[in-house]
């Protein structure tokens, strides 16, 4: 049995785990761990399980971000240098 929260609970908290990103912003798993192995996603690391927590609402709006410039054609070096004079 699936132990997923509720969209209410995840639209509520502060910090999400890379699947509840997949809901929110109907993303591939595979394309989110790509982004942050990259360094394209910050995320927190609680050390009782090593979850990696990702702030809700700046990382879905970093997702979007990412989408918007892969959609222009640019590519993910690119990207990459993009959010980081965005930061």
């Amino acid at each position: 049995m699936s132990r997923q929260r509720s969209m209410e609970a995840i639209l509520a908290s502060e910090f999400v785990t890379i699947g509840e990103l997949v809901r929110l912003t109907d993303s591939r798993y595979s394309t989110l761990k790509f982004y942050t192995e990259e360094g394209m996603l910050p995320f927190t690391q609680a050390e009782e399980n090593l979850t990696r927590r990702y702030k809700r609402e700046e990382t879905v709006a970093r997702i979007h971000f990412i989408k918007e410039l892969r959609a222009s054609g640019l590519s993910i070096p690119q990207i990459k240098e993009a959010l980081n004079k965005d930061s």
